[in-house]
């Protein structure tokens, strides 16, 4: 943690510097980083245009970026030519999205996180086992979607909280896993899981926690400065879970939040009554849009940054195999 500095005082007629608090880790993960990597050495080899099942990740920003080099977003298969390529978003597909890419002979890249990979190994491996699994997400969510999707339907049943959990209807309580989507709040899927051990004593869980490290990492830096700021920034974009988590944590522990896409977004009123706020991004957001926020409070009143690091992150994830040799 960097040492604070101190604010200096107003001259007569002068605005009060603002004290922003940068929270680290924010911003980009590593699945994010790889995901984005994955369509632009797609538009390297192939040559454009290469079509993107759904947004690669949650960011207008990046997407219109990659839409700029050549990259062509759809949300169906259908939607693709024949014999041009098509990479599959970091959040997943069902399984019948590459059958259906397969069959039509379509080259397809799978951008899909391996964290999120690994949640559908475990789903797959808990079916093999003759368990029913409870998956903990969001409904509609990208991810939900892809996970529940990689086993029959009826698999798996959905709870998105702990009201759910109670009514919940199983066939044999003894014979029951959960798992959950890798974005979720920390705090709302540890109270699930809690209602779901204490309904059924003897579910099954994952050795390791789903939720991914780069969420609970920013949510961890969020709680470690919100006590401190008036208001919190959050970065990202209204279809971002991990970006919307974001900002609830923050409204937890009391401290009014707002989730911005541009520097545009920042209103001088948020500024006018604080003198310290506090700034993070959500995992699909860039740095420069972290910068140009920045300036745009800059823009409104004096500031001093003061960045608070609560994590170090050094994750990296492999490309796939095809794009590995082309970058060697």
């Amino acid at each position: 943690m960097n040492a604070p500095q101190s604010l200096t005082p107003p001259k007569a007629g002068e605005t009060a510097e603002l004290r922003v608090l940068i929270a680290a880790p924010r911003g980009f993960c590593a699945g994010v980083d790889r995901a984005i990597r994955i369509v632009e050495l797609a538009l390297e080899r192939f040559g454009a245009p290469v079509y993107v099942r759904h947004e690669i990740v949650h960011n207008r920003y990046v997407v219109e970026s990659l839409k700029a080099k050549g990259a062509i977003f759809v949300e169906s298969l259908s939607q693709v030519p024949d014999g041009v390529p098509v990479v599959f978003s970091a959040h997943g597909v069902p399984k019948a999205v590459p059958a259906k890419a397969e069959a039509r002979g379509l080259d397809y890249i799978d951008a899909t996180c391996p964290l999120v990979s690994k949640v559908h190994r475990q789903a797959e491996r808990a079916n093999q086992g003759g368990r029913h699994i409870i998956f903990i997400g969001h409904a509609g969510h990208p991810e939900v979607i892809g996970t529940l999707g990689q086993l029959p339907e009826g698999a798996m049943t959905l709870v998105e909280s702990v009201d759910d959990v109670a009514g919940l209807s199983v066939d044999d309580p003894d014979k029951l896993s959960f798992l959950t989507q890798t974005t979720l709040s920390v705090d709302d899927t540890r109270d699930i899981v809690t209602a779901l051990r204490h309904r059924f004593p003897s579910i099954a869980g994952p050795h390791g926690e789903d939720i991914c490290y780069a969420t609970s990492n920013r949510q961890d830096a969020v709680k470690a400065i919100a006590g401190q700021c008036g208001r919190m920034i959050v970065i990202g974009a209204p279809n971002s879970s991990n970006s919307v988590r974001l900002v609830e944590v923050a409204e937890r522990l009391g401290t009014p939040a707002h989730l911005v896409q541009r520097g545009s977004d920042i209103a001088a009123e948020w500024l006018a009554d604080i003198d310290t706020l506090g700034i993070t991004a959500g995992a699909s957001a860039p740095e420069e849009l972290v910068r140009e926020v920045i300036d745009a409070i800059a823009a409104h009143r004096p500031i001093i940054e003061e960045v608070i690091v609560t994590a170090e992150e050094k994750m990296v994830f492999k490309l796939p195999r095809g794009l590995e040799q082309e970058n060697a």
